[in-house]
This record gives structure tokens, C-alpha cells and sequence, in this order.
């Protein structure tokens, strides 16, 4: 959250371009099947989805994590904002992840949040190859997350999507939790 307070003045001081078109491509490759009958969906997260994804949210992070609804209507109607989310076969919201497009270029992944109940089904993984693909059509090459220093399994995820740590940010979290700074080229 402190990253977007730094960065949202950079971004009002200068005039957005307009985003490309929204050609997300539907069909069998942003459909996943990991347990019979169970299917998932890739879809764009937009702003309809605002509270069903602050909702959701609210489940994936306790303990000082978790944005607020006015934090999620600003990342969801942001010009620069890369999004996505997963559903199920009804429709459900199980996961998300929120990306920006920073002025220098660089792609920052916001958030990404998978409901416990759907965790452990490569769907955090699904989430970020997609916003990266998302980053790579807007010329984005350099992609930047901050994660908790005690979320080893999502370290290990990043790691394994060719993440580095760069940097330990101490006391980064609002309720006093160091963070770890992971960066990876998409080139």
C-alpha cells in the first residue's frame, strides 16, 4: 500500500494513454480443468466486479493485508491497470490479481488473492502468467512484486516463474511485517 501512495502522485501529474484494446482471446486456453468437474475460468476483472473482488479479498489477507473497498475501486479503474480473475463453472469469483503500469514502464503486481478453498490448484500461477502475458502486450518488460518475508509458498511460486528477490523491506506491511521485493524481466 505505501508503494501506491508514492507512486499515484507520479501517475496524476502525467497525461495516461489511452489503453490498448481489450482483445482478451476466450476459448480453451483460459479454461482449466483440475478436478473433475471443476473448471476455471480466466476472465479481465473490471469494475463491476469491485465488491465481489474486495469480498474476496477480505478472505485471502486478515492481519493488516487486506485492501480497502476504496483502494479496490481505485486499482480497478486506474487507466493503467492490468486484471484479471478466475471463476468457476457458475460464475464464483475464486481468485484475482491486480497489476499497474507504472510511468517508468515497469509492471507492478498489486495483488493476488486465491479464496482458501481453491488454493493448492496452480491458480495463483495461472493468475500471474496472465497478467504477465497482459504486461507484455503494453510493452511492459520489467515486472516487480512486494511479498510478505513469511509467505515462503508464495516466494516459492514467484521463484519458480523466474522471480529474484532484490531487496528486504523492512517493516513494509501496515501491521509491522517485513516485506521481500521480487523483480523478473519479461524479455
Amino acid at each position: 500500500m505505501a508503494v501506491l501512495k508514492k507512486i499515484r502522485s507520479r501517475w496524476l501529474s502525467q497525461t495516461p494513454e489511452p489503453p490498448p484494446p481489450t482483445d482478451y482471446p476466450a476459448g480453451a486456453a483460459n479454461v482449466v480443468s483440475l478436478v473433475p468437474d471443476l473448471r476455471y475460468d480466466v476472465r479481465p476483472l473490471s469494475i463491476s466486479q469491485l465488491d465481489e473482488c474486495w469480498r474476496l479479498d477480505q478472505r485471502c489477507f486478515v492481519d493488516g493485508e487486506a485492501y480497502s473497498r476504496d483502494t479496490f475501486e481505485y486499482l480497478l479503474t486506474a487507466p493503467e491497470s492490468v486484471s484479471y480473475r478466475v471463476v468457476t463453472q457458475n460464475g464464483s469469483m475464486v481468485g484475482f490479481v491486480i497489476g499497474l503500469m507504472e510511468p517508468d514502464h515497469t509492471g507492478h503486481i498489486t495483488t493476488v488473492g486465491v479464496a482458501p478453498d481453491h488454493r493448492r490448484r496452480h491458480l495463483a500461477k495461472r493468475l500471474m502468467l496472465k497478467v504477465e502475458e497482459g504486461f507484455r502486450r503494453r510493452n511492459i518488460r520489467i515486472v516487480r512484486l512486494e511479498v510478505r518475508a513469511l509467505n515462503v509458498s508464495a516466494q516459492q511460486l514467484y521463484l519458480s516463474l523466474g522471480y529474484t528477490v532484490t531487496q528486504r523491506l523492512p517493516k513494509y506491511y501496515s501491521n509491522g511485517g517485513d516485506g521481500l521485493l521480487m523483480v523478473k524481466s519479461l524479455e
